[in-house]
């Protein structure tokens, strides 16, 4: 294992932080909105998200860099902005962090299907390495690969995090199947850990897709299929739509209370994806010092 997750990981389950998006909007983000470029135009209300996040207790906290690879921006007119935008994603979350938690850049999917021919293998080698490359200049302390449910598109994007030398967490989206324990692609969660722990991933685990509690059994599969730790980040539950709004349902405290079966299922990095914010953090925070 990295010498630095070894270090995080000394002291039991590290506590990351929640959605992104959702906080974003909550400062005025809309639907016309792209938000990884509010990097650039509103540095000072992403800002206040990582901040508020490593104030609820998150010893991990990622960047507004989620979708600013050149494939997404260019639908944006900001495909000649890659660097910038990952770079200044890096550097707000730095400050936030103020030495109480640490700084994992995402990376997210393309958006572009590989099965349809929307995109290929080589231009998501070179999309999401110019990316990587673009975000360890800044220095974080590690890279997040989160939200794939394609792993020919997951595994491009670990080799090219693997690549900077930083510590890398690759994660999937199980929310297919009869159980919800599928990706979109139809793969396993043991099938996903046999290929990302053979790519040479630091952790592998889960994010959005389903609410917590269905997390617990993936996340013990994934456990039981490889020596590495597992990173969960589960949504607020499943979203429901309210005079036209989405809606997630889920409380913190209910959220929280399935926190133990996540640990005791394995997990070493618990947090929340879409629909949390940090009152979830705060809830999960005081389940782990239970």
């Amino acid at each position: 294992m990295h010498a630095f997750l070894e270090k995080l990981l000394a002291g039991g389950p590290v506590l990351t932080d929640g959605a992104w998006g959702t906080e974003l909007q909550a400062r005025g983000l809309t639907s016309d909105d792209f938000p990884d470029a509010w990097n650039l135009s509103h540095p000072e209300r992403v800002t206040e998200v990582a901040r508020a996040y490593v104030e609820a207790g998150s010893r991990i906290i990622l960047t507004n860099t989620f979708g600013a690879n050149r494939l997404r921006l260019a639908g944006h007119g900001l495909a000649d902005r890659v660097a910038e935008i990952n770079r200044r994603g890096v550097e707000i979350s730095q400050p936030a962090a103020a030495g109480r938690a640490a700084v994992f850049a995402s990376i997210g999917p393309t958006g572009k299907m590989l099965m349809t021919g929307e995109t290929s293998a080589e231009e998501l080698r070179a999309v999401f390495t110019e990316q990587a490359q673009a975000i360890a200049a800044a220095g974080p302390d590690g890279i997040v690969i989160e939200t794939m449910s394609d792993l020919d598109e997951a595994l491009p994007a670990l080799a090219a995090a693997k690549a900077t030398g930083l510590p890398v967490v690759a994660c999937m989206v199980f929310d297919a199947g009869r159980d919800k324990d599928r990706t979109m692609m139809g793969a396993t969660p043991e099938q996903v850990a046999e290929a990302l722990t053979a790519a040479g991933a630091d952790v592998i685990g889960a994010n959005c897709g389903v609410g917590i509690e269905r997390y617990v059994p993936v996340c013990r599969r994934l456990k039981a299929a490889t020596a590495l730790p597992i990173w969960i980040k589960a949504n607020a539950g499943l979203p429901a739509m309210v005079d036209g709004k989405v809606v997630y349902r889920t409380t913190p405290e209910e959220f929280a209370s399935h926190v133990p079966a996540l640990v005791a299922a394995g997990a070493s990095f618990i947090g929340g994806c879409c629909g949390t914010n940090p009152d979830f953090i705060r809830a999960a925070k005081r389940q782990l010092s239970l």
